[in-house]
């Protein structure tokens, strides 16, 4: 069994695979940042409490956007399941031809994307919004180059980001209004950060049709924490939210491979 884990800026989002389905996922906060014999224990816990002994962990993958908590979580591997984790960064081998003028600047959770959706979607030129603390924007050709693509504010750093700065507006839901003119405060948020992020998108998606493919459509893929909220809003082609984990996977195979 393959261990995966994705340390973002929120939450540590984790999956087990055996063979190639995912038996298992869990999340958990990663605000405060965990020592090693913490993670160690609650990666234990957490397969032992699904059934799934920890003595069939036979290897594990992460990526992370959380430099600081690499180091404790690697360590806890190490210790708790003597595995030394095979981390996604630059220098691993991808499958993507890396466009981005500096490699090394691109979160390895979009590049785990992005090694998914090659995968899962072949010969297809491709854009994965994901969802997350931050929204992001990959664009795949369907030659394989990762072509780059943007970042905006997530859908709840905006709505924090109203309730700090502002002396009036509070914290709201996150939720999906019925109508975009609001008669309360709460409900003018909820539709101003959901009708303005699929503003946002739909923009985005434009502008990237146009710039890379000639102002063809490309293979919309959902995917992240918040991408089910817009599933009916006609953004994505399809929606899979495991794409990270999937990402995770396929990269260790091709590593592994490898070095044998």
């Amino acid at each position: 069994m393959l261990l995966c884990l994705d340390i973002g800026n929120t939450q540590i989002y984790g999956g087990v695979f055996e063979d190639d389905k995912i038996v298992l996922q869990f999340r958990k906060s990663s605000k405060l940042s965990p020592s090693s014999d913490e993670i160690g224990i609650f990666l234990r816990e957490v397969l032992r409490e699904n059934n799934v002994n920890p003595k069939d962990i036979s290897g594990i993958a992460m990526c992370s956007v959380v430099p600081d908590v690499v180091y404790s979580i690697r360590n806890g591997c190490i210790k708790y399941f003597d595995i030394d984790p095979f981390i996604l960064k630059a220098g691993v081998k991808t499958g993507l031809k890396i466009k981005y003028l500096n490699p090394q600047e691109v979160g390895s959770d979009r590049i785990a994307n992005a090694i998914a959706a090659i995968n899962l979607y072949p010969n297809k030129n491709i854009v994965v919004m994901d969802f997350g603390t931050a929204t992001t924007f990959d664009v795949i050709s369907k030659q394989k180059e990762y072509l780059g693509g943007a970042i905006v504010p997530g859908i709840r750093i905006s709505m924090e980001a109203l309730e700090s700065k502002t002396a009036k507006l509070p914290a709201v839901e996150i939720a999906v209004p019925e109508k975009v003119i609001g008669q309360t405060t709460k409900d003018s948020i909820q539709a101003g950060l959901f009708f303005g992020h699929i503003g946002i998108t739909k923009e985005i998606i434009t502008r990237v049709s146009q710039e890379a493919f000639g102002g063809t459509k490309p293979f919309i893929i959902g995917t992240g924490g918040f991408a089910n909220m817009f599933n009916n809003a006609g953004l994505f082609d399809t929606i899979n939210p495991e794409l990270v984990l999937r990402g995770l996977y396929y990269s260790s195979k091709m590593n592994l491979q490898k070095e044998k």
